[in-house]
């Protein structure tokens, strides 16, 4: 099960400038920089060293940076501020992510993590992939953690980091908490925890097979962020919801984003989730999921996992 992220926000430099001082106080410390997709990655580790060592810790950063990189065609920011606060325990213990002025991501990494861990790691791409998407208001916050949720499956595939398989798995089991309860009153008006990442990843996997469907499947998701990013400059841009979805509807030539966030936005709908991943060729097994090529949209399917 998908553990919780902490969302991304919005900060003004003061307060990044306290939380950046507060890390730093926590014990010995150490930087590194480096350039990944030509993006500046400043990493600061506070509260000693992981017993894997920095330079594990580096690689993590730099595997995690470029699969983001490989995804949007450009890393998310031209420069990060990277700051790892090691604790106690294992594994990767989430993050927050900052941009006003500049792009910052402040991540809790156990002293006890191991490699493997980190090479299975979902959290700092998912928090890279915030930096992506410009700031449309916490009433939308369901667009940029399903986004994130959403795309960080899909790009660790696309990258040789994940199987299709797990990722399919994981939507079979945790997608269908997106969908509305009783009460619900739409994408923007219902805040839940489900909602608003599971919710939002519906809402792109839904898009990206309508945009592959109306395109040909020569064009999908992928090419309607890389164009939002471009034209926005990502997190630190303040642009209206329907901004965003118009310069992502544009670059692919059909107004399916449009479409959506109307059906969505203020109505509790629920698609038939298993009517299209058995579309797709996602059926469920014994042992998670099988994949199968013959079915209708399976071209579909393999075009959203194929590397750019």
């Amino acid at each position: 099960m998908r553990r919780l992220a902490s969302p991304q926000v919005r900060c003004r430099p003061a307060l990044l400038l306290l939380a950046v001082l507060a890390a730093s106080c926590s014990g010995a410390s150490s930087a590194a920089d480096l350039t990944v997709a030509g993006a500046a990655i400043h990493v600061d580790i506070s509260g000693g060293e992981p017993l894997i060592g920095e330079p594990a810790v580096l690689e993590w950063v730099r595997r995690s940076a470029g699969i983001v990189a490989r995804y949007y065609g450009q890393f998310t920011a031209p420069r990060l501020q990277l700051r790892i606060a090691i604790q106690g325990g294992g594994g990767v213990q989430g993050g927050k992510t900052f941009a006003n002025p500049e792009a910052f991501i402040r991540v809790n990494l156990g002293r006890e993590a191991s490699e493997a861990q980190l090479k299975d790691d979902w959290v700092l791409v998912h928090e890279m992939t915030h930096l992506a998407l410009p700031d449309t208001g916490e009433t939308h916050q369901w667009l940029s953690e399903g986004l994130a949720t959403y795309v960080e499956g899909v790009a660790r595939v696309q990258a040789g980091n994940r199987s299709e398989l797990d990722v399919w798995s994981e939507e079979l089991h945790s997608m269908p908490r997106g969908l509305p309860d009783s009460g619900d009153q739409g994408l923007d008006r219902t805040h839940t925890w489900g909602r608003t990442y599971w919710g939002g990843a519906m809402f792109c996997l839904l898009a990206d097979v309508q945009i592959h469907e109306r395109t040909g499947n020569r064009l999908g998701l992928q090419d309607a962020l890389r164009a939002i990013l471009r034209a926005s400059g990502g997190l630190s841009a303040d642009w209206p919801i329907e901004r965003v979805l118009r310069t992502g509807d544009a670059a692919v030539g059909v107004p399916v984003l449009a479409e959506l966030y109307a059906k969505y936005k203020d109505t509790a709908v629920s698609p038939d989730l298993m009517g299209l991943w058995q579309q797709l060729g996602v059926e469920p097994d014994a042992t998670g999921v099988r994949l199968n090529d013959a079915a209708p949209l399976a071209p579909i399917r393999r075009a959203i996992m194929r590397p750019r």
